[in-house]
């Protein structure tokens, strides 16, 4: 359907250089991420990709192929007041040629974004880095795509489906879903949730709707270290939205991708007094690319690297089998 979409939609798929890509996990938890997108006008799918170190964004696509992708954050896509766009699809997970897939990523990779060429390793030393470089493609197809004029949240979407009976109703017409439901433990609290609201004015919330599919909107926030929650903003308007499991990403990057920084609150999603609340349960940190020097970045990922590496043999012998 994606050929079908009006110009600007697809501009946004093509030349955003992230889109917050999030799946549901066997627990039925929403887990989003940013990544960067690939697509070219016409294609069936936008792909998006996770490396053989850390698969488990595949692995919950292939158990759930249920995903959804958010494109909400223009940064260096050069475009003027875009519209956010949710594309609610279903993902095949491609294992099935891992070098192809490696030569395709490096290639690929540095003409998205080639400001990110200068943090990569010397050709040479790629090969220790296969970990990083090999990939593991996760191809949407999109299935419905909620279309916020001018990027604004809290207006009513457009709809385009390629369901006819949802086309005709103009609302989502899936049966329900079995859903998770909170779990009620006690919060926790990190010193860099208090960046929710402050460096992070909005962040995007990540729920699982009625239907099963993966929901995500950008939303503005704050947070209440006493009470330890963080507040939805008004931008929550018009989603499917019921206390469940859900998840709070935070993300940013340099225009040219020179940097790039995330990290994600999992929890409860609650009603308190009329308003929508995140009890956080846990605080999970991505793989980051801070604006500091290549040796500093090598010292803060080194641990990270030598898990990503044992994860990745991990990966392959079960691929192998």
């Amino acid at each position: 359907m994606t050929a079908s979409l009006p110009l600007d939609v697809q501009q946004v798929f093509d030349r955003f250089i992230t889109t917050e890509f999030t799946t549901v996990d066997a627990r039925g938890r929403p887990i989003c991420w940013p990544l960067t997108p690939y697509y070219r006008q016409g294609d069936p799918c936008i792909d998006v990709t996770t490396a053989l170190g850390y698969p488990k964004k595949a692995q919950d696509a292939r158990r759930n192929p249920k995903v959804s992708l958010l494109f909400s954050d223009p940064t260096g896509s050069g475009m003027e007041g875009p519209p956010q766009v949710l594309v609610q699809g279903i993902a095949d997970v491609d294992a099935r040629d891992l070098e192809a897939n490696r030569v395709r990523y490096t290639r690929e990779a540095v003409e998205k974004l080639p400001g990110s060429k200068d943090l990569l390793p010397p050709k040479p030393l790629q090969q220790f880095f296969s970990f990083y470089f090999t990939r593991l493609y996760i191809h949407v197809r999109p299935e419905r795509v909620y279309v916020w004029p001018g990027g604004d949240p809290t207006s009513e979407p457009l709809l385009f489906d390629a369901h006819m009976e949802e086309v005709r109703s103009g609302h989502d017409e899936e049966p329900d879903a079995p859903h998770a439901g909170t779990e009620g433990r006690e919060p926790v609290w990190d010193e860099r949730m208090e960046q929710l609201g402050g460096l992070y004015p909005q962040a995007v919330l990540s729920l699982v709707a009625p239907d099963g599919f993966p929901f995500s909107v950008r939303v503005p926030i704050s947070v209440d270290p006493a009470s330890r929650r963080i507040r939805l903003g008004g931008g929550v308007l018009g989603v499917p939205v019921q206390p469940g499991l859900a998840c709070i990403t935070a993300h940013d990057h340099a225009p040219d991708f020179t940097w790039q920084r995330n990290f994600q609150v999992r929890g409860d999603l609650v009603e308190e007094d009329g308003d929508w609340v995140l009890v956080p349960q846990r605080m999970v940190g991505g793989l980051e690319l801070p604006p500091v020097s290549k040796l500093q970045l090598y010292r803060m990922n080194t641990r990270k690297m030598m898990r990503f590496w044992r994860t990745a043999k991990k990966t392959r012998r079960e691929l192998s089998a």
